[in-house]
């Protein structure tokens, strides 16, 4: 096999264009044998070999810098670049599912979030102007789909300013980024991927006029003079050229020696260059191509030869809020939905297939999203914003300053919230309910079920004068938690003996944690500690029967899958303090570092979040207070 002879980019050089071709199949075999029995990004990785392949012939990567856009394309690049025991990615101690500058010298970045390449890039071109690296190149990865987002523009009004700074931006074009992209820029490629070169035309032209006596060569050189004007009517690449970039293509993504032709001129221009390629997300795999939905973005476990999964999960937590949004959008025409980019993996396509007009995708643009949604908030509908917690970070400034400073009714729906694993760090999504905490107004419900999730959604969508935010798990949802009580607007889920004066331990749960909380308070109790266990439902703002109840037990022990810094735990706290009840509080969640990609299950276990690693904490905690608790006051515990 060639692959197993590559070991890295230079290895590419002595290969004929009949064994790069060759290449390029053994790549796809690998692909999709290695992840499907992993699971992973599969369909835009089969779309960008012979682009990967190309770039690392012309570039000289480590010396330059070859930046993939999000990421999740760069398998190919690991495997050119010696990494190919594909056997453990994404999980723990194997190959990350992105770039990872702890793996190779390849990799410059790990932008696992969209549209920041070009920031990157412009950076780096930057940097080599200004040490006179002349000899240096950044070539720059970024999809249709990515270049929907505002900061890739706001990056090419930078690029485009300077004239002789050399930068190569490849759009790698596949007319999709999870689904098809959508929206002005979309259309804008289209007619470039449809229309009949420019140069072509110009060079049949000239043919024909030179053959027109006296006329024919002034007419020509007219025609010439007029070039952009035509480019426009021919081939409209004016909206790249109009800023300054050079542009080039379109080039089929598919052809290693067309490709290579074309970054080879790109890299000697002496500025900004776009090569356009026209690729296919999912190709050589039939399964990921006739998969309409996303083409195999990201696929679990799956059979190698049809590209069904191995086995079926129970239903999940984006499944729940999915059926809910379609009861609610009978029940309330004035239901909308929005996504950035994502209609199939936060659930909102059964919501767009219901009530087509009812829904909104803004392209990988949370920032607009958030600021859409208070317009459409103010014009008297009710948006709901389904997106990854770890995007809503994208966006805050706009639920700050937009949505709540104007006291919008709009409901953000944060899937995968908490630790999600494999994906690795920049996936978690631990800093919602951090973030979010100083925003004025603002509600936050974290559901411990199905039920609970169709519930507080259902109380969200009712909130007409401040934001609302409902987040949940990524994964399964697990079995219904049923409460045994109520408390101001707390469930209560357990609740001590009543013979119990003052219980030990309150136990407050936060989300889908509730199962895991209940565990705790049953390896308390076998070591003779009484335990309620509540779950405030709304963790924003703090209920205000939380205090008294708090008062009434000698400890309170708060569990989050959120960053314990700002988190729910000293939201908690503050709230103590300023009612004035001094008890001990001892706050578990997710500290506040990097986590590197891995099973939820085994982060958790590294990480302390798990029932005894917390109830043998508290067990000490209480301990402490049996040895001074009758001598000594009380003192909050960090």
């Amino acid at each position: 096999m060639l692959l197993t002879r590559i070991k890295g980019p230079r290895d590419l050089d002595r290969l004929s264009q009949e064994e790069l071709t060759q290449l390029a199949a053994e790549i796809r075999s690998f692909l999709v044998d290695a992840v499907s029995k992993t699971g992973g990004h599969l369909g835009p990785n089969l779309g960008v070999v012979e682009l990967t392949i190309a770039l690392h012939r012309v570039f000289d990567s480590p010396k330059d810098k070859v930046l993939f856009d999000t990421g999740h394309q760069a398998y190919v690049h690991k495997l050119l670049t010696g990494r190919q025991d594909f056997g453990n990615l994404r999980s723990k101690g194997g190959l990350s599912g992105y770039p990872s500058r702890a793996e190779s010298e390849h990799d410059v970045i790990e932008n696992s979030h969209a549209s920041t390449v070009l920031g990157w890039a412009d950076g780096l071109a930057k940097a080599n102007e200004v040490l006179r690296r002349a000899d240096h190149h950044v070539a720059a990865v970024i999809g249709d789909g990515a270049l929907t987002g505002g900061m890739a523009w706001e990056a090419l009004n930078n690029i485009a300013a300077a004239k002789d700074r050399p930068l190569v931006i490849v759009v790698n074009d596949n007319e999709r980024s999870y689904g098809p992209t959508i929206g002005g820029l979309a259309n804008h490629l289209a007619t470039l991927r449809t229309t009949d070169g420019y140069e072509r035309f110009l060079a049949r032209g000239k043919e024909l006029l030179e053959r027109t006596p006296v006329v024919g060569k002034p007419l020509f050189e007219t025609l010439h003079g007029a070039k952009k004007g035509l480019k426009d009517f021919i081939a409209p690449q004016g909206m790249f050229e109009d800023l300054g970039l050079k542009y080039i293509g379109p080039i089929d993504g598919h052809d290693i020696e067309a490709l290579e032709s074309a970054l080879q001129r790109a890299k000697r221009f002496s500025g900004p260059v776009i090569v356009h390629c026209l690729t296919q997300k999912g190709r050589g795999y039939t399964p990921a191509l006739e998969h309409e939905a996303d083409r195999f973005h990201a696929v679990g476990v799956i059979h190698p030869d049809t590209g069904l999964p191995v086995s079926t999960d129970a239903a999940s937590w984006t499944s729940v809020f999915a059926d809910e949004m379609v009861r609610l959008g009978k029940e309330r025409e004035d239901i909308v939905a929005i996504t950035a980019a994502m209609l199939q993996p936060v659930g909102l396509k059964k919501f767009a297939d219901a009530f087509p007009g009812r829904i909104f995708d803004v392209g990988i643009a949370e920032q607009h999203g958030a600021t859409s949604a208070a317009g459409l908030a103010t014009g008297g509908v009710h948006p709901v914003f389904a997106v990854y917690a770890t995007f809503l970070n994208r966006a805050f400034d706009q639920v700050l300053m937009d949505v709540a400073l104007h006291k919008c009714g709009v409901t953000f729906v944060l899937d995968r919230a908490g630790v999600t694993g494999t994906d690795g760090a920049s996936h978690n999504g631990m800093w919602d309910m951090s973030i979010l905490q100083v925003v004025p107004g603002l509600r936050l419900a974290a559901p411990r079920d199905a039920e609970q999730l169709r519930a507080q959604l259902r109380e969200a969508v009712e909130v007409k004068d401040a934001p609302t935010v409902v987040r949940f798990s990524k994964g399964v949802v697990g079995p219904a938690v049923p409460a045994v009580g109520r408390i101001g607007g707390m469930d209560v889920l357990r609740a001590p003996a009543p013979e119990v004066t003052r219980p030990d331990v309150l136990l407050v749960s936060v989300g889908a944690l509730a199962p895991m909380c209940l565990e705790v308070a049953d390896l308390l109790d076998k070591q003779g500690i009484s335990t309620t266990v509540v779950d405030p439902r709304w963790v924003k703002p703090v209920d205000e029967a939380l205090a008294p109840l708090a008062e009434r037990h000698r400890v309170v022990v708060t569990v989050e899958d959120n960053g314990r810094t700002g988190g729910v735990g000293a939201a908690v706290s503050q709230a103590l303090r300023d009612a004035g009840v001094d008890v001990p509080l001892r706050d578990f969640g997710i500290p506040q570092r990097f986590l590197d990609h891995a099973l939820r299950k085994e982060i958790l276990a590294e990480i302390g979040l798990t029932a005894p690693d917390i109830a043998r904490q508290v067990t000490g905690l209480v301990a402490k207070l049996d040895g001074r608790y009758d001598s000594e006051p009380a003192a909050t515990v960090d």
